[in-house]
């Protein structure tokens, strides 16, 4: 059997600096907030998501702009985007590929289905079945796909960004926990304000057409050279035990059965580094992890069928471990004071 290997990884750049990366994000998030209303913290978010390497799921009710924010921050990110609608029909070989048969050759050849791209959007991932749903987790785990025994790998860099309907049921199939543990944060925007709404409205007339489109601030190159740039922030041992500490207490809980796992404490490290470098700062601070304890631990409990019942809500779970876990104390306060009485000191003229 023949194959049509897909492009192979781009070789390695090198990592942009602090300042670099904090000037380019800004400029991701001013680019997107131009079609994009009312979701700034969630867009913020997806982009600190993407630049830690990570994969988002976005979870409201329809018509908030999901699919706008996730098209939107793919194009301004320079990625290749495809987007695919899930059905209860799709099957895992529509997002992998498969082998087809080729006349020409009288050989059976690899065509790549549309999970080779830089940014995938499984649209209502819920409406799939659970068999396609898993035909996501080796792509999103390892970034490659085995189609016939095959192993492909994806392109660098790769992302998923998927939308959930939380308030429909019937024809639907909620994600497996271990499916949920893949995304690095599940966001949800809410409703927005009655001048965003405004907003909203005023700007579909101003462009005079339904699809909104926003060009690109970077190259799918320069992301990955500010991917590599937050690789390269250290993490006191203060704050990697504070995320330790906040995804333990959640195991520890009465109403949660399987609290997050290590890989949720390594989200909170990591996604509060890409938040840190994107402020301009190249040190992580308790509240950076505070901020994003939501996102990243609430979609990874399993509540006790009692708690499940009373209606429990896992933020609610989060938010109370947040508040009663003992933070360190404020890292990188010493840095930033002496920071600024180097700045500030003047130097005696010679």
């Amino acid at each position: 059997m023949e194959t049509e290997s897909p492009d192979a990884a781009p070789l390695d750049v090198a990592p942009l600096d602090v300042v670099a990366i904090s000037r380019l994000s800004s400029a991701i998030l001013e680019r997107v907030s131009t079609v994009v209303v009312g979701m700034e913290e969630s867009i913020e978010l997806a982009l600190a998501s993407i630049l830690a390497g990570g994969h988002v799921l976005f979870e409201d009710v329809p018509g908030l702009g999901k699919t706008l924010a996730a098209r939107s921050l793919a194009a301004a990110i320079g990625l290749d985007f495809r987007r695919v609608q899930c059905t209860p029909d799709l099957l895992p070989s529509d997002i992998t590929g498969s082998f087809v048969y080729a006349p020409s050759t009288s050989e059976f050849v690899f065509r790549p289905g549309p999970v080779f791209t830089g940014l995938l959007l499984a649209d209502e991932i819920n409406r799939t079945s659970p068999k396609t749903q898993s035909a996501l987790l080796e792509a999103m785990a390892e970034g490659q796909v085995t189609v016939e025994g095959s192993s492909y790998p994806l392109p660098v860099p790769f992302h998923v960004i998927a939308t959930s309907n939380p308030i429909e049921y019937e024809g639907t199939y909620a994600l497996p926990e271990a499916q949920l543990d893949r995304f690095m944060v599940r966001l949800a925007a809410g409703y927005p304000s009655r001048a965003g709404e405004q907003r909203v409205l005023l700007n579909r007339v101003a462009r005079q057409r339904e699809v909104a489109t926003v060009e690109a601030v970077i190259t799918a190159d320069e992301l990955r050279a500010m991917q590599r740039g937050v690789e390269t922030v250290a993490v006191d041992d203060d704050i990697a035990m504070y995320c330790v500490d906040l995804a333990g207490a959640t195991r520890e809980h009465g109403a949660v059965q399987v609290g997050a796992s290590p890989r949720g404490a390594q989200g909170l490290m990591l996604v509060a580094r890409a938040l840190a470098v994107m402020s301009g700062r190249d040190y992580v601070t308790p509240e950076d992890v505070k901020r994003i304890a939501v996102p990243v631990l609430a979609h990874r409990l399993s509540l006790t069928p009692q708690a499940w019942a009373n209606g429990v809500d896992p933020v609610a779970i989060v938010l109370d471990v947040a508040d009663e876990v003992a933070g360190p104390p404020a890292v990188g306060a010493a840095k930033s004071a002496s920071a600024d009485i180097a700045t500030d000191t003047p130097v005696d003229a010679p």
